[in-house]
């Protein structure tokens, strides 16, 4: 098993829930709602405290897998500044990019029965998940 589904299990064991909205209540992770134009959502932790903001203007069936997405920068990447990496240096943010979305995706499939589903677009679609995702199932 790799790295981030051994923190994604722990955290849903601690939490008790696979909901990403839960899961961020329990750690004190506060949730906030502006519109921010063609941003879905970023994390950031400022003094200590953890924030996820998610944009109030998207479709409501993408707001559970952006919240999914951004826990998955607070529990994997608590202490990185995606913005200021991505102006200032060269680290690549894709990587931090691909993990995030690889806890979003098994955070909200966590316990499901694939073979219950047609195709794996069922999956996605049924699960609130974009199609670009597909790749990650």
């Amino acid at each position: 098993m790799n790295w981030i589904m051994e923190r994604l299990e722990r955290e849903i064991k601690k939490a008790k829930t696979n909901n990403p909205f839960e899961i961020a209540k329990h750690k004190n992770i506060i949730i906030r709602y502006f519109p921010l134009g063609n941003t879905l959502g970023f994390y950031m932790k400022n003094v200590r405290q953890q924030v996820i903001t998610i944009n109030c203007d998207i479709d409501e069936y993408l707001i559970m897998f952006v919240c999914a997405h951004e826990l998955g920068h607070a529990i994997l990447h608590p202490n990185e500044n995606t913005p200021f990496l991505h102006k200032n240096t060269f680290f690549s943010k894709d990587k931090i990019e691909r993990e995030a979305n690889e806890f979003a995706v098994n955070l909200l499939l966590y316990n499901k029965n694939l073979q219950d589903y047609q195709t794996k677009f069922d999956v996605l679609r049924e699960n609130g998940i974009p199609y670009e995702m597909e790749r990650l199932l």
